[in-house]
């Protein structure tokens, strides 16, 4: 099997990494933020029926854009004809609710028809329940990066969790800066997309670091960095699989589904992209990182404890060094025996040439 050195190329992902988030916020900034739905944000939800063969999306979001703050989904079969008109709630309208759903009412009728359309469902979201359900949006990913820290620091060690937890942190912060650079919906199907890639980016490193933990048994006497590598290639085949495989499946829902499924899928495919991506370039290297860190700090307090110079020089580079090290040795020793035969070999002869002028004498 042919070993890829991906930690050679550590720093140049992460800094790619930082230049796409970045570049990505800025975007979502100079946008006006993100695109709240009904449910992050004050407004009304109305599901109507429109007996019109005209009733085409395209033309049912013409006919209420004159209504700030709209935004139109189709539901149900085609043939159908429902949609669901949401409307945003600024503050500037009492009874925002009965007022707003007439007003989307009569605009559709003077649009298709007196009498074609029919209202089938209203739902109205406050500001104290679009302000909870945001709180509690943010409260279960951050409980949900804190159960998967405390699982992976059981099962693994805390370095193994923190490399997961960045690559975690490096996915959802892709994830909304996508979101927000192409102001695409922010929804409860937006979280539902999130937190599945949650689950299945850790997925993919759980993987890897599993088969780090393996070759750190059958591999110790090589560097961290040459297991890192070789456990990655190991489980690159089985990674790459899983993650076309999947995204062949979410595609064809992107593809032949509508309105807020089709927007599921597209968070979904980014996702699964971003999260392969991370357990290989973001994970490991972090974990890479965190060992090395360690190792320096415990030669550290051996180095004090023993009253000796401290080094900076790394275990991993130095079991690397050891071969060529054990060479020079081998090279000055014999240098050495050398030297000491020559000056053997010459005090010999030196004592033979004064003996034989004695006895000439």
């Amino acid at each position: 099997m042919r070993v890829i050195k991906f930690t050679k190329i550590r720093f140049i992902m992460i800094a790619v990494s930082v230049a796409v988030i970045s570049g990505g916020l800025v975007a979502t900034v100079a946008r006006g933020g993100f695109n709240l739905g009904v449910d992050f944000q004050p407004g009304l939800s109305l599901r109507v029926a429109i007996d019109s063969p005209d009733a085409e999306i395209d033309a049912v979001r013409a006919a209420v854009a004159p209504i700030d703050g709209t935004q139109v989904q189709t539901v149900g079969a085609p043939d159908e004809r429902q949609f669901v008109v949401r409307v945003r709630d600024a503050g500037e309208i009492e009874e925002f609710s009965s007022v707003m759903s007439e007003r989307v009412v009569s605009t559709l009728e003077s649009a298709f028809g007196a009498g074609r359309v029919s209202e089938l469902e209203s739902n109205y979201v406050g500001p104290r329940v679009s302000e909870e359900l945001t709180r509690n949006t943010v409260l279960l990913i951050s409980l949900a990066m804190g159960l998967i820290l405390l699982y992976i620091w059981f099962r693994f060690r805390l370095g193994y969790a923190a490399a997961s937890i960045s690559a975690l942190i490096h996915d959802v912060a892709f994830m909304l800066v996508f979101i927000g650079a192409f102001q695409i919906e922010v929804s409860t199907a937006t979280i539902a997309a999130i937190l599945t890639i949650i689950g299945y980016s850790l997925n993919d490193t759980i993987v890897i670091f599993d088969r780090v933990r393996e070759n750190e048994r059958v591999m110790r006497e090589s560097a961290f960095d040459t297991i890192i590598n070789a456990s990655i290639s190991q489980s690159l085949s089985r990674t790459l699989i899983t993650s076309i495989t999947t995204l062949l499946a979410v595609a064809a829902i992107y593809v032949f589904a509508t309105g807020t499924v089709q927007l599921f899928a597209l968070n979904l495919m980014v996702g699964v992209v971003v999260g392969t991506y991370s357990s290989v370039f973001i994970a490991s290297p972090v974990l890479l990182g965190w060992r090395r860190a360690s190792r320096r700090r415990r030669t550290k307090k051996e180095s004090e404890r023993r009253g000796t110079p401290v080094t900076a020089r790394k275990l991993d580079d130095a079991k690397q060094a050891a071969p060529a090290a054990e060479i020079q040795v081998s090279e000055a020793e014999k240098a050495r025996v050398i030297e000491e035969v020559r000056r053997k070999r010459a005090a010999a002869s030196g004592r033979g040439s004064s003996r034989s002028k004695r006895k000439k004498k």
